[in-house]
């Protein structure tokens, strides 16, 4: 079985840090930092934005080679939040 993401940055989704509709109930597609209450966190992100986050977060506190972050990053785009734009 595939693994969950969060369709706005590629964070792996589990029960525990899935984002919330407006009515309260969990989304299946975004995680609890991109998704709250209906609405995305920051809504005026780009696409570029997110990228440069998820590389910060990868290298520093995942500790991944810069590199692989970056190669990581290239997915961003391909996800259902930023196809759209």
């Amino acid at each position: 079985m595939a693994k969950q993401i969060c369709q706005s940055c590629s964070m792996p989704l589990n029960d525990q840090n899935k984002g919330t509709k407006a009515d309260g109930s969990k989304t299946e597609k975004y995680c609890q930092l991109c998704y709250q209450k209906g609405k995305f966190t920051t809504p005026d992100m780009t696409v570029k934005q997110m990228q440069e986050i998820v590389v910060r977060v990868l290298n520093k506190e995942k500790h991944w080679p810069k590199f692989l972050a970056k190669l990581a990053s290239k997915q961003i785009p391909k996800l259902e939040r930023w196809k759209k734009v």
